[in-house]
């Protein structure tokens, strides 16, 4: 049965990911083909929080499908606040064919999902960052060509972001390791639910404080900003606990000879990496960012596509 909404790596399974991240290397390659795949479908774009990358890869993207946009911010919307989220999704599914939402609070996507027939797509929220994971891995694998017997090494706070790429790697059956402080560490039902799937696909999932262990012959080394948006009061406090988990020189030594960096971005220079790392050859973080076009364009098409897809040429 064709799925609704994108709001987790955990509702997906591996074959399905994998054929999004397929349909992305397509679009990445023929993108003509797929110029009315979305043709008259209507999205409305609801961003609580800023965006470069997301907002930019969805807009564009849904625009070079063919689909008609509506950019809404916080003050145009407010979540939750000025209305109900149920009276809200129920005025946009008629009119609407998906809702793009970034969001600080999971519960808002969950709940509009389960109101109606609006699609709903997981832009970020504080629980998960799906879209970002399934662009990383389809830049992952453009490099290293697989995940098997490949290690990912998460460095920083145990996130959103962190929590879609381990559920993500655990599904395609690739080794994650989480470097985080104690008490930053991932969510332990995430946790739980990547080593189900790491168990059924030989992969293991590692939680260690230690970045010297964590890292130590990574094929990825990959890092996050320490304090993201909405966590400003707690700055000097995350500062302190991350001083030594900055992704230096030295620390990419310890990974292989090949590894590469990865960062979601923005990037925060000289707090959670040096320039020396992110401006090296090993870095690919606007290849990621790139590619968060494609990925982004590909779950939309899978979301949003008629069952028969005449409009895409040679489908």
């Amino acid at each position: 049965m064709k799925k609704k909404d994108f709001i987790s790596i955990a509702n997906w399974s591996a074959k399905e990911l994998l054929d999004i991240i397929t349909l992305s290397y397509r679009i990445k390659k023929t993108p003509h083909r797929f110029s009315s795949a979305l043709k008259d479908r209507a999205i409305a774009l609801i961003f609580e929080k800023q965006s470069l990358r997301t907002h930019v890869a969805f807009e564009l993207g849904a625009k070079q499908l063919g689909a008609h946009t509506v950019y809404l911010t916080n003050a145009d919307i407010s979540l939750g606040k000025r209305e109900s989220i149920y009276d809200v999704t129920k005025n946009l599914e008629r009119w609407l064919d998906a809702a793009v939402v970034r969001t600080y609070d999971h519960k808002y996507l969950e709940q509009m999902a389960s109101t109606g027939k609006l699609s709903i797509i997981n832009a970020l929220s504080d629980f998960e960052h799906p879209c970002q994971a399934v662009g990383d891995f389809m830049t992952i694998l453009e490099k290293l060509k697989t995940v098997k017997k490949k290690k990912f090494a998460w460095v920083g706070d145990g996130n959103n972001v962190c929590h879609s790429l381990m559920l993500l790697a655990a599904k395609l059956g690739m080794d994650f390791t989480a470097v985080t402080p104690e008490k930053f560490e991932p969510d332990t039902f995430v946790t739980t639910l990547a080593r189900d799937e790491a168990q059924r696909t030989k992969a293991s999932i590692v939680l260690t404080n230690d970045p010297t262990e964590g890292v130590r012959n990574a094929d990825i080394v990959y890092t996050d900003v320490w304090v993201s948006m909405g966590e400003e009061a707690h700055r000097d406090e995350k500062i302190k606990a991350f001083v030594n988990y900055q992704v230096t020189t030295s620390l990419m030594k310890l990974a292989k000879p090949t590894a590469l960096f990865m960062h979601c971005l923005p990037a925060h220079r000289g707090e959670e990496v040096t320039d020396e790392v992110i401006d090296s050859p090993q870095s690919i973080v606007f290849e990621q960012a790139e590619n968060r076009l494609y990925s982004q364009k590909a779950i939309l098409v899978t979301l949003l596509r008629k069952k028969k897809t005449s409009n895409i040429a040679g489908e």
